[in-house]
């Protein structure tokens, strides 16, 4: 059975806009290749990060939302650790108050921008 999950990863700053996209891609691009749908995606930009992590203070926060089994999370993740342009990441299990709330904003911002 399938569960909702959310990845929140932060990308290196040295990486260029085409660097940036290519190891997005790359993690999209694995998830469905190992059966997990994506269920939204969004990109906040360059953010200063609470501390430094290797010596750098920004990086390029990525957010997935998906639905897969249990067991391919261990294996998601080593494949993030394994990413040198990885500096964090972190994946949730999204219960159903998480996942009515993650719309509800979505909604929302949808909405503002029109």
């Amino acid at each position: 059975m399938s569960t909702r999950y959310e990845t929140v990863f932060i990308l290196t700053p040295v990486l260029s806009d085409d660097q940036v996209k290519e190891a997005v891609t790359n993690v999209k691009d694995f998830l469905k290749k190992n059966g997990a749908t994506v269920k939204h995606q969004s990109s906040w930009g360059l953010k200063k990060l609470a501390y430094p992590i290797q010596n750098k203070s920004t990086g390029f926060y990525q957010l997935f939302e998906f639905e897969a089994d249990g067991d391919f999370i261990s294996k998601f993740e080593l494949e993030l650790k394994r990413d040198e342009r990885m500096l964090r990441f972190l994946t949730v299990k999204m219960n159903k108050n998480h996942i009515e709330f993650a719309e509800k904003q979505r909604n929302k911002a949808a909405e503002a921008s029109n």
